[in-house]
């Protein structure tokens, strides 16, 4: 195997796949990456045997071939590598020669065979979703699933289509986000639950590729597509040259519609930003007892308050837009931050039906989705 390409690409492949390794592997091989050169282009994949992430870059190839190298070595040496470009060969069947302007290389590395093979899955389920509203309802669900897997089917996304939706639906049974992706998903019947672990390595890779849909030479782009394929065990996500590959969660998602209230009793619109800064403040006191914070609705605004700790208590009042009933609920500060710090909205529209019942807050951007966090015991005076 012979090749030379940019440093930066060969740099950017090994950052991405490398996400893939955990660090905590029983086989020593899955601590690698593979390197395959053929034709014009060079392919890297890394896999844990959960999650594998596969990705290829242009390439000057003089002998194709592969090899399998410890990622911590390679990464090493293309990260503190300050030249543009870089020749890389194997030596002895198992090494690998890096050389560059002013560095030469020499990396102990295995035959590929010994690396698992990563298959293409059998597809029975395909869909192309546009990047930009796939990546806005990642960010809006996958903090709420749970980072615990002693309930595995909690600590990944629920997805499911209908009526010309994809719906991904997350929860840690404390807290639950549902948001809702207009999509041309034709006849696909999509139900399924995704790792979580993968879906954030997907908002990763489509973060770092907002600029795709930026104008060149006069001419806007066509917006990035994600190609998703689903087998009964397995799902395939495919993003420019980069492929997403992972075990589904077996199992069955909890019936979460009966939790959601029908109806309100009593609805709040809140400055989305003020809400945030006096929450960010009252976690301070708040934190001391289970994060607790108690919200009253009225004609007045909304007043929350802390309980009083041994590090002092605190209070405030909102102005804010309330119809229906005067009500009262706790909600976690921990809880409500998380779910405020990922909103864009300036508004937010709060639902309480009572304070045994959870409180549903509504986003005027996507009136279809919905945030539910459950209530506390509202502490005495």
């Amino acid at each position: 195997m012979k090749f030379s390409c940019k440093t930066a690409d060969f740099l950017q492949a090994l950052q991405l796949v490398s996400r893939a390794i955990s660090g905590q592997q029983a086989l020593p091989i899955l601590n690698n990456v593979l390197l395959e050169v053929e034709g014009k282009h060079c392919t890297v994949s890394a896999t844990d045997l959960e999650l594998s992430i596969v990705t290829h870059f242009e390439a000057n190839i003089e002998n194709e071939g592969a090899i399998t190298i410890p990622a911590k070595a390679i990464l090493n040496f293309a990260q503190y590598n300050t030249d543009g470009n870089v020749l890389l060969e194997t030596s002895e069947g198992t090494q690998l020669k890096c050389t560059s302007k002013h560095a030469k290389t020499l990396i102990a590395g295995e035959a590929s065979g010994e690396f698992p093979t990563i298959s293409r899955i059998e597809k029975e389920t395909t869909l192309t979703l546009e990047s930009a509203p796939l990546l806005e309802a990642l960010h809006k669900v996958t903090f709420a699933s749970a980072k615990s897997t002693l309930r595995p089917v909690l600590s990944g996304v629920y997805v499911r289509t209908e009526k010309g939706k994809l719906i991904l639906v997350a929860t840690d049974s404390y807290r639950l986000s549902e948001y809702c992706v207009e999509a041309n998903v034709g006849e696909a019947d999509v139900s399924c639950i995704i790792p979580t672990k993968v879906l954030e390595e997907l908002k990763m890779i489509l973060g770092g590729r907002k600029g795709d849909k930026e104008e060149e030479d006069g001419k806007k782009k066509k917006p990035q597509q994600v190609s998703i394929s689903l087998s009964s065990q397995q799902i395939e996500m495919t993003i420019g040259n980069t492929r997403l590959l992972s075990r589904l969660i077996e199992g069955k998602f909890p019936d979460y519609q009966q939790i959601i209230p029908r109806e309100a009793a009593t609805r709040a619109f809140l400055t989305t930003k003020e809400l945030l800064t006096v929450v960010k403040r009252m976690h301070y006191f708040a934190k001391e007892i289970n994060n607790n914070l108690t919200l009253t609705f009225s004609t007045k605004g909304v007043h929350i308050t802390t309980p009083q700790t041994q590090a002092g208590k605190d209070e405030t009042t909102l102005d804010a837009e309330v119809k229906g009933k005067e009500n009262k609920i706790a909600l976690s500060s921990s809880y409500l931050l998380d779910f405020l710090g990922h909103v864009e909205d300036e508004k937010v529209e709060v639902h309480l039906t009572d304070s045994m019942h959870p409180a549903v807050f509504h986003l005027p951007s996507n009136p279809l989705s919905l945030h539910l966090i459950m209530p506390l015991r509202i502490q005495e005076e």
